[in-house]
This record gives structure tokens, sequence and C-alpha cells, in this order.
């Protein structure tokens, strides 16, 4: 059966059935057609362990994929090649068998709290052309740091999602198509609080909770993008919106908060993936070596 064919199936089914996100969708994606291109293959029956097998091996000795790239690709191939065998494409999974390389484990990137409180107050002091954008910028930089929330979700959140009344930001359908609820501190709920009252200043109406400043229009993923590299070169700190993900974790391990409830905030599905950041926060275990009984 023609691969083209296969694959647009295998999309639609992941996408309308399964209900993967459009983030997962591209990964198969780019996957998919890297794998048909480099090995020119048209039909399925023309696919064998060893040609799947020689492929991974080429991308990582020739092509120098790293561990995490070599774990996607063969993620998104052993999916799909699933799903041709319960639709009855093939006789068996091609992709099943193929040894992947062990992932070195590496504490994840974060500021610390100095370089956090510097980078607020860079974004806020910054000289913008008007006061809604240092408002907005603020609370978007905010949210990243006192909630931790994932890029997308930043772009998502909705006006209807933050509730200042009752101190709380609902994530609508975050990684894993899972919603959950973060309560703020006072120093976030005030900082949205301004930023609401220029919001209302300039008349913004759209659903989203970050708007545009010409448009009234959602803030969008290029917009965030290069506000980022903007207030990286004025700040010279080097971070990604993951990083201050990384830091919001890593602070409320080192305030004392537990590891349970870090996990819900975090919108971890795994409770083990929250706890590399216990390993990350060097007060944390400071503070524990401390109990030692000879101490």
């Amino acid at each position: 059966m023609d691969m083209l064919v296969l694959v647009q199936q295998f999309y639609r089914y992941s996408s309308y059935i399964r209900g993967f996100s459009k983030h997962t969708i591209r990964r198969y994606r780019t996957a998919l057609q890297l794998f048909l291109r480099e090995t020119g293959v048209t039909q399925i029956e023309q696919i064998t362990p060893e040609m799947v097998r020689a492929w991974f091996f080429q991308g990582r000795t020739d092509r120098g994929w790293s561990a995490v790239t070599f774990h996607t690709y063969h993620k998104s191939l052993k999916v799909f090649f699933q799903w041709c065998v319960r639709e009855g494409h093939c006789p068996h999974n091609v992709a099943a068998d193929i040894e992947c390389p062990r992932i070195e484990k590496k504490l994840p990137p974060k500021l610390t709290k100095q370089d956090a409180l510097r980078l607020l107050e860079v974004v806020y002091n910054y000289p913008y052309s008007d006061p809604y954008l240092r408002h907005r910028n603020h609370a978007m930089f905010a949210v990243f740091i006192f909630a931790g929330l994932r890029r997308q979700e930043v772009i998502n959140l909705k006006l209807t999602d933050v509730d200042l009344a009752n101190a709380s930001i609902f994530v609508r359908q975050g990684k894993g198509s899972k919603d959950r609820v973060i309560p703020m501190n006072q120093t976030l709920a005030g900082i949205l609080s301004r930023y609401m009252q220029e919001r209302r200043r300039l008349g913004k109406t759209c659903p989203e909770f970050f708007v545009g400043f010409a448009k009234n229009a959602g803030f969008s993923h290029t917009g965030l993008r290069l506000l980022i590299q903007k207030v990286r070169a004025a700040s010279q700190i080097r971070f990604s919106a993951h990083t201050l993900r990384h830091t919001f974790a890593t602070l409320m391990i080192e305030g004392g908060c537990d590891i349970y409830s870090l996990s819900k905030m975090m919108g971890h599905t795994d409770i083990k993936t929250t706890t590399i950041y216990l390993a990350a926060s060097v007060e944390h275990l400071r503070s524990q070596i401390s109990k030692h009984p000879l101490s």
C-alpha cells in the first residue's frame, strides 16, 4: 500500500480518534517524512526491520543524532508501525526491536533566585513605548516564574482562565490534554491585576489573556520568541521559556513545597518526573544533609 496514503490516514487517526496535540502530530510528521525521504520507500511492503535498523544506525553514526533525537524518531516510527499492524497493513512492527541509546540524565537548566528577580526587573524597566507593553510583558514573565506554565499554555491562556478574585489560574488542556489549577501568590496576583487595568484602558476585548498591542488579538508564538530574545539581550541572562518553568519548580522546592503538590502544579503525569528538581535544588539538599544524626 502507498506510504503517503498511510501516513495521512495515521495523522487523521492520531488527531481525531486519539486526540493527540498538534505538537505531537508535527513530531510524527517530521520523523516519517525524514524516513521516507532518506530511504526512498513508496510502498509499505518494501520496509523491512533491517532497513529501519540501518536507517537508525546511519542517523546515529553519520548524521550525529543525539540520544534524544534517536528516541524521538524511534518513538514516532514505533507508534506508526504499531498502528499499521493493528490496521492490517503489515504483519509486524518493524521498529519494535530497535535498541535505543541511553539518554544522559542532566539537571534541568534554571536561573538562580537573584537572576530570576533581575530578569523581572529588566522586563519591567525596559524603555517601552506604552505602559501597556510594560505591564503585559511583566505579567507574562511573572506567569512563567511564579506559576510554572509552559510556553504553549501561556499563549493559550484565556481571560476566563485567570481568576483574580480567588487567586488561581486554570490551565485548560495542557500537555497530555490535562486540565489543572494553579494557585497564585500575592505578588503574581498584583502583577496580573495591574496588567488587567492596562488591558481595560486600551479596550482589549479578545478572549485570550495576553493580547498584542497593535491588534485586538492574542499574543503569538513569534511575538513571544522575539520578546524573549529582546529580554535576553537586555539582561545578558541566557534563558528560554522552559528555563523559567524549571526555575519555578526549583524555587518552589527550595521554599519548602512538597513534591506531590509541585507535581500537580507542574502538570506531570508521573511524580518521578518531578523528583529531578530535588537534585537540582542545592539549597534543598543542604537543608536535608543537616539532618545527619552525627552532624
